[in-house]
């Protein structure tokens, strides 16, 4: 019998989803489980690799027991995971060095203020697309070089390897016998190079590091291993469909063509547009990276990180409690012809792409006496909007094509004011997807096509469920009118 589903790990920064998908790209059951959060200091942030293994297979164990699927019936084994956070372990014993350096953490911040003060920015994104920031992984890894005893030592002896959380569990799945990641996991080291293909030698020794610590770089769809059985699995079954998190939404968006693009609406919001095969250097305040290898292929990508988005409306409910849930700011937003001039520029941890103001503060601007609070409350979706549309022209400019369509997902996309708002503000198609755990579904989609639970692209385009299609109808004029205001507002909190 023709196995047919998929179990998909999605390793987050707050816990492990172990999801199974049938054939028709549906999720079958999740199960969850989450894992401590360590914070040794003001602004570190860590996890403990070996919890993590643990909890991702005790959410495996239960998502089969709890759905009664039958191993017999699981084709591949998908991994989708939190980016940039790194770990070292010893490769003979298969115990980290220390707590894996989680992409919050700002530790790396006095070493990137060093490398951009010695000049290396320029060298940095001509090599690996990326602005030298402790967001991304490398600075992490050399904290670890440089402040735990013994590791130097164990490095030059070729005795240790580091990686990103699927490096990891690829890793202790298969029983220590792979040490591999993909390229979209690579690219958001800093330590890669994205047109070369490889790691950076000159990167590694910057960063105090051996090339001998790092994994293989795989193709998305290539069979990185097999799980070996255990209390768990009672057979091999492969490895396959490895992917960073916002990567594998993109294609779970089914964003497979160049112009493409997807925007995740949660606590903050990533935004990222398929560029083609080849690389461009994005335009300021943009990155670029590395969508996904398949087919022998690489799709390169710009993406944009926006620090708070659905947050805004927590800010509302949970601080300001202006209002007593979220779903209410629809209809207040509605219940006003207008924002009656009010912005909200919400820059509560700084300003993320295409700023990176991290001095920045947030602000209400514009209010006139007759300042109501749905008016505030319209205000802080709108801003939702201004700050995806920010991104999104930077990315159609800087590629060269306009945009066909914005592929939406997360909660606050069940908001039809926010949505309409942001089709009018990007004056294109925004798509609101049926689709439920888009990461997952991604890596799950990526691996259904190399055990051939798929045979093509067009047949995963088949599977997709649109649930609603917003189209613009503002004028060109009130259109350039209000994010006119917007841009204004932005330029009362920016320090630099």
């Amino acid at each position: 019998m023709a196995k047919t589903k998929i179990l998909a790990i999605d390793q987050s920064t707050s816990g492990t989803k172990a999801i199974i998908f049938d054939n028709k790209g549906k999720v079958v059951h999740r199960c969850t489980e989450n894992h401590e959060q360590f914070y040794p200091q003001p602004d570190w942030v860590e996890h403990d690799p070996e919890e993590i293994y643990e909890k991702t297979m005790l959410a495996i164990k239960n998502v089969l027991s709890e759905s009664k699927t039958d191993l017999a019936d699981i084709a591949a084994v998908a991994i989708t995971n939190q980016r940039e956070t790194v770990a070292v372990w010893d490769k003979k014993t298969g115990k980290p060095v220390y707590n894996a350096i989680v992409w919050q953490c700002q530790r790396g911040a006095k070493a990137c203020k060093e490398l951009q003060e010695q000049g290396y920015g320029e060298m940095v994104e001509a090599k690996t697309g990326l602005l030298i920031d402790p967001y991304f992984s490398a600075t992490g890894l050399k904290w670890i070089m440089d402040n735990v005893d013994g590791v130097q030592k164990k490095a030059a002896a070729g005795e240790l390897a580091f990686g990103t959380m699927d490096t990891w569990l690829i890793y202790k799945l298969t029983g220590g016998k792979v040490l591999a990641t993909d390229h979209s996991n690579a690219c958001r080291t800093m330590l890669y190079n994205i047109f070369d293909l490889k790691w950076d030698k000159e990167l590694l020794d910057l960063m105090g590091l051996h090339e001998s610590m790092a994994p293989e770089v795989m193709y998305s769809d290539a069979v990185f291993g097999h799980t070996v059985p255990g209390e768990v699995f009672d057979r091999e079954i492969p490895i396959t469909g490895v992917m960073g998190d916002s990567h594998a939404a993109l294609f779970g968006q089914n964003c497979y063509q160049k112009g493409m693009a997807k925007a995740t609406y949660g606590t903050g919001s990533s935004i990222m547009m398929n560029i083609g095969k080849k690389p461009m250097k994005s335009p300021e305040g943009l990155v670029t990276s590395i969508g996904w290898g398949c087919n022998k292929e690489i799709d390169y990508v710009f993406e944009g990180n926006i620090h708070c988005t659905g947050d805004t409306i927590k800010w509302l409910v949970n601080d300001l409690e202006l209002i007593p849930n979220s779903k209410i700011s629809e209809e207040l937003a509605t219940s006003v012809d207008n924002n009656n001039g009010v912005y909200i520029v919400p820059a509560f941890v700084g300003l993320g792409a295409p700023y990176w103001d991290n001095g920045a503060r947030a602000c209400i601007s514009g209010m006139p006496r007759s300042t109501k609070k749905a008016h505030v409350v319209r205000a802080a979706l709108e801003a939702i909007a201004y700050q995806i549309k920010d991104l999104i022209d930077l990315m159609a400019e800087g590629s060269g094509v306009g945009l066909k369509e914005l592929r939406v997902d997360g909660g606050p996309t069940r908001n039809n004011f926010l949505m309409q708002f942001q089709t009018d503000m990007l004056n294109s198609a925004v798509v609101r997807t049926d689709v439920e755990e888009v990461s997952a579904l991604g890596s799950a989609l990526m691996a259904g096509l190399t055990v051939k639970v798929w045979k093509d692209f067009d047949e995963l385009s088949s599977l997709r469920k649109v649930d609603k299609t917003f189209g613009p109808s503002m004028d060109a004029g009130k259109r350039d009118q209000h994010y006119k205001g917007w841009q204004e507002a932005v330029k009362k909190v920016l320090t630099k």
